[in-house]
């Protein structure tokens, strides 16, 4: 699950349960390649142009510098751009069966998620067979729950802790 918003975050779960190593994941530090022509420094105090500095709520606040966003702003593209690197990136590295992707900014434009599929297939050049445009309609997708999957989530966490009484 990735959430972009005022930054992004993200999870992994492996049969169900949380990975969690020696930190908490932080896939929004996660450096990507620039798309051609984003200029843009990166709005990230620790590392300017990680994908939470490119496509975050914040980092698009900053691009845009108070003036209105519309639907077809060319913006949208290097924020797209940045967030199919991100994608590629996950299922290169964690082979995911699926990634939902949730929160304010990739909730509230509707555009976001085909571009970031389009895109996370061109870079993905073929290279994963089974993984094609298509197949990342069934693979990257929002989540079922919407506004509420991060709410719901984190109870589930809290729930799954006291279970197991940790």
């Amino acid at each position: 699950y990735l959430t972009i918003g005022t930054g992004i975050g993200g999870g992994v779960t492996v049969r169900g349960r949380p990975v969690h190593g020696l930190l908490h994941p932080e896939i929004g530090h996660i450096h990507v390649r620039r798309a051609a022509g984003d200029t843009f420094a990166g709005s990230c105090p620790f590392h300017g142009d990680c994908v939470e500095g490119l496509a975050s709520g914040s980092a698009i606040a900053a691009r845009v510098s108070g003036r209105s966003l519309a639907e077809e702003d060319p913006i949208w593209a290097y924020v797209a751009d940045a967030l199919a690197e991100l994608v590629a990136t996950l299922l290169l590295t964690l082979s995911a069966e699926r990634i939902l992707i949730g929160g304010g900014v990739a909730l509230g434009q509707p555009a976001l998620l085909p571009m970031i599929r389009a895109r996370a297939a061109a870079l993905l050049t073929g290279f994963l067979p089974p993984v094609d445009e298509a197949a990342l309609e069934a693979i990257v997708r929002p989540p079922a729950l919407g506004a509420d999957a991060g709410p719901l989530g984190a109870i589930a966490l809290g729930l799954m802790a006291l279970e197991s009484g940790g």
